[in-house]
């Protein structure tokens, strides 16, 4: 199968159940590109989340773009970026519709209340899976090896720029240009 139209297809069922935004489908993106093609390793994830997190736009289409760079060029990243954000806008244009329709239903409510509990759960994994690479380079971490495999390096930048951001309120643009200088230096 072509590249961009298997990253088109790809991109098209994770826009489709992506409910919640950003963070909560990166789970689904990693499992796709990550766990079951292979395409791209864990730590290449990580830095296209970061990467994404950086740039101007939605979490989602970006890393949908700088995945599909990384598998199929500039092809590969339109084909990723239109099958990623296809689903959305139809569904949009569907939901205003309905929710002109019912907005006064309490079931429909109800539904919206349960769909949130949902986006929580898939920020949550996200946040878990994120957090595990950057400390511990990897997803799949022993409770054995949580002390011997830790990023100590990475605890601290994380624990001072978190400190920062809660005491000193500095512009979160700031700290993350910190950040990188930090592991620039610590790193290189």
């Amino acid at each position: 199968m072509n590249t961009a139209f298997r990253l088109f297809w790809m991109f098209l069922k994770i826009g489709l159940l992506s409910i919640g935004g950003g963070y909560a489908i990166i789970p689904l993106i990693q499992e796709q590109v990550v766990k079951r093609s292979g395409s791209i390793s864990p730590k290449m994830f990580t830095d296209i989340i970061t990467i994404s997190q950086m740039t101007p736009g939605p979490l989602a289409v970006n890393t949908a773009t700088f995945v599909g760079i990384q598998i199929g060029g500039i092809v590969g990243a339109v084909a990723a970026t239109l099958g990623c954000v296809l689903c959305g806008v139809i569904i949009c244009l569907f939901l205003h519709r309905f929710f002109q329709k019912h907005k006064e239903s309490s079931y429909v409510f109800e539904v919206l209340k349960g769909l949130k509990s949902a986006s929580l759960g898939l920020i949550i994994s996200a946040a878990v899976t994120i957090i595990s690479i950057a400390f511990w380079g990897t997803q799949a971490l022993e409770i054995k090896n949580v002390i011997s495999l830790m990023n100590w390096t990475a605890l601290a930048v994380f624990s001072i720029m978190l400190l920062v951001l809660r005491k000193w309120k500095l512009n979160p643009v700031l700290v993350m240009l910190i950040s990188g200088m930090a592991g620039l230096v610590l790193y290189l």
